[in-house]
């Protein structure tokens, strides 16, 4: 089965960016059939879905975050890369990087604060 960890700094200043990294354990970002995907729950409200992407690297974007966010893939090291730019408080939140296959996997997530 595959196996998610977040990692990644927890607190950002205003202006600056979310990275979160993904590290994948158990299957590989390169297998047909795997989407894999960033998704948050900031305070007090829903999950949300951020992006995602495909064993070709074909790439999925929230419309509502599309102009700020981007994700990449380093399929040597099983792992990919959440970057969202120009960030405010209402940023904050825990984010979860995401299998889906036939089954689902998450990772535990990690909380990234956004504060000056």
């Amino acid at each position: 089965q595959v196996q998610l960890q977040e990692s990644g700094p927890g607190l950002v200043k205003p202006s600056q960016t979310v990275s979160p990294t993904c590290t994948v354990s158990g299957g590989s970002l390169t297998t047909s059939g795997y989407w894999w995907a960033w998704i948050r729950q900031a305070p007090g409200k829903g999950l949300e879905w951020m992006g995602s992407f495909g064993a070709t690297g074909a790439t999925a974007i929230s419309p509502s975050l599309g102009s700020r966010i981007s994700i990449s893939r380093d399929t040597s090291k099983n792992q990919f890369t959440l970057q969202l730019r120009s960030v405010t408080p209402e940023d904050t939140a825990v984010y979860y990087c995401h299998a889906h296959s036939i089954r689902t996997s998450w990772g535990p997530g990690t909380q990234v604060t956004v504060s000056s």
